[in-house]
C-alpha cells in the first residue's frame, strides 16, 4: 500500500496497540503498522497487577478520575469524557473479555490472568490486518518534502508513512527519547514517580510486615503530605500512603537526591491538643496499669511497643508514673514521628516515570502534535503519570483511542 495511506505506530505496548486497533477499525482502507523495538509485545500488560493485569479503575466520574494523575490530570479531563473507564469495560467485554471490580476499585479480567488481555489485543490487531514488526527500533524521524514521515530503522531500513503515532512508553533516561529529537518537541527529563522510602539501619525495619490502615506522612520542608495505609518493610516504608506521596513529590525528591526527612502521624484522628488531653486522661484512667500492656489506641502491638521504647526510658512504668516530659515525648512520637530517608526502591517490573513529551505541545482533543501536523502521541511517552490502581493503563487506552481515531480521519 502507498505511503500516503499508511499509519505507523511506534510502540507495541498498551497505548500502541489501542491506537493501532482504533485507527485500523475506524478506516479499513489504511495500512497500519506497529513497530516494537524489542522481541516482546505488551510487556507491561503481562506483568501488571502481579500477572493479573490491572486494566482500569472503577472511577466513572472524570472529575474524580483526574485526581489520580499528579501530572496530566488537567489535560486528561476532556479525553476522559471521550473514552472513560466505562468505555474500556465495554470495549473489552464486546470482544469477549469480562472485567471484575475488587474492593479497592481496581479492575481485572475475571480470569485473573494478564494473558487474557494480551491475547485479546493481539487477536483484535490481527483481525484488523495490522502488521506487527518486532525488533524494529526507530533511530530517526524526518519529514519529507512531500509532507510524509520517513522513519530510519537498523541496517539502513526506512519506512514512510502519512501519519505517525508515537506510543513508545516512558523511559528512565533522557536518552530513551533520542529518536524524538527530529520532531522538534521539548522533552521533560524523566524521573521515577512511584517508589518506596528507604530508611537504612533504622530499627523500625525490624517491624517489617506490620501495617496501619491510616497514617499521614509529610515531607519536611515541603508542602507535600498524604495519608492512607502504610506498610513497614525490611528496607523502610511503603504502602499507598508512601507511593502516592512519592508520585506527587517525584520531581522535588529527585532534586533532593532522595535524601530527606519525613514526619509520620500514626494516629491521624488526633490533633496535638487532642493527643495531649487523651494522654493526660489515660494517666488518670489507667493509673495502675503498665503502659506497655495497655495499647489504648489499638495500634499493632509491636508498633506500639516500638513507639514506647522510642519515647520512654521505661515502658514498664504504670501510667500514673509518667511525668509531663515523658507524656510530651510520647505525644510527639504518636503524631509527629520523624525518620531520615536515604534512597528509594522502585518496582522494576512496573516502573513508572514522570517526564516525556511536554503536554503544552499536544492538542488533547486529537492527541496531535502542535509542532508537527500528522504526528500523534499516546501513553507514557507523554509527561503523564498516575497512582497505582489501573490509572496508567486507563490513560493509555484513552490517549491511544483518541490518537488512533484522529489519525484515521486526517489522512
Amino acid at each position: 500500500m502507498k505511503a500516503d495511506k499508511t499509519v505507523v505506530v511506534i510502540g507495541g505496548g498498551a497505548a500502541g496497540f489501542f491506537a493501532a486497533i482504533t485507527c485500523a477499525e475506524a478506516n479499513p482502507n489504511l495500512k497500519v503498522i506497529i513497530l516494537e523495538k524489542s522481541g516482546k509485545l505488551l510487556s507491561k500488560v503481562r506483568v501488571s497487577g502481579g500477572g493479573r493485569c490491572n486494566v482500569t479503575h472503577a472511577c466513572f466520574d472524570p472529575t474524580e478520575l483526574v485526581k489520580n494523575y499528579p501530572r496530566g490530570g488537567r489535560e486528561l479531563l476532556g479525553p476522559f469524557h471521550v473514552f472513560s473507564p466505562k468505555d474500556t469495560i465495554e470495549w473489552f467485554e464486546s470482544r469477549g473479555v469480562k472485567l471484575k471490580v475488587e474492593d479497592d476499585g481496581r479492575m481485572f479480567p475475571t480470569t485473573d490472568d494478564s494473558s487474557t488481555i494480551v491475547n485479546c489485543l493481539i487477536s483484535t490487531a490481527e483481525n484488523a490486518s495490522i502488521e506487527i514488526k518486532m525488533n524494529s527500533q526507530v533511530h530517526s524521524i524526518h519529514r519529507t518534502e512531500n509532507n510524509l514521515f520517513e522513519l530510519g530503522l537498523a541496517d539502513d531500513q526506512k519506512i514512510t508513512c502519512a501519519a505517525l503515532i508515537i506510543a513508545s512508553g516512558g523511559s528512565a533516561y533522557l536518552k530513551g527519547f533520542d529518536c524524538l529529537q527530529g520532531t522538534g518537541h521539548a522533552i521533560i527529563e524523566p524521573v521515577p514517580s512511584l517508589f518506596t522510602f528507604n530508611i537504612p539501619a533504622n530499627s523500625i525495619t525490624n517491624l517489617m510486615g506490620i501495617s496501619v490502615d491510616a497514617a499521614q506522612i509529610k515531607i519536611k520542608g515541603t508542602k507535600f503530605i498524604n495519608e492512607g495505609p502504610l506498610l513497614i518493610t525490611h528496607w523502610g516504608m511503603s504502602g499507598p500512603a508512601v507511593l502516592k506521596l512519592s508520585s506527587g513529590a517525584a520531581r522535588k525528591l529527585s532534586e533532593m537526591n532522595y535524601q530527606f526527612s519525613i514526619q509520620v502521624k500514626w494516629l491521624i484522628q488526633f490533633s496535638e491538643e487532642d493527643m495531649r488531653s487523651s494522654l493526660n486522661k489515660l494517666r488518670k484512667d489507667l493509673a495502675k496499669k503498665k503502659v506497655s500492656s495497655s495499647n489504648p489506641f489499638h495500634l499493632p502491638k509491636r508498633l506500639w511497643e516500638y513507639l514506647l521504647d522510642k519515647s520512654l526510658t521505661n515502658a514498664e512504668k504504670e501510667w500514673a508514673q509518667l511525668n509531663n516530659d515523658e507524656l510530651r515525648k510520647l505525644n510527639s512520637v504518636l503524631i509527629a514521628d520523624e525518620y531520615s530517608i536515604n534512597g528509594k526502591t522502585t518496582f522494576k517490573e512496573e516502573f513508572v516515570t514522570c517526564g516525556g513529551i511536554a503536554l503544552k505541545e499536544v492538542d488533547f482533543k486529537t492527541m496531535q502534535s502542535k509542532v508537527m501536523p500528522g504526528l500523534y502521541f499516546a501513553g507514557e511517552v507523554l509527561d503523564i503519570d498516575a497512582l497505582t490502581g489501573g490509572f496508567n493503563f486507563q490513560a493509555a487506552w484513552t490517549t491511544g483511542y483518541i490518537a488512533g481515531k484522529s489519525a484515521s480521519q486526517n489522512i
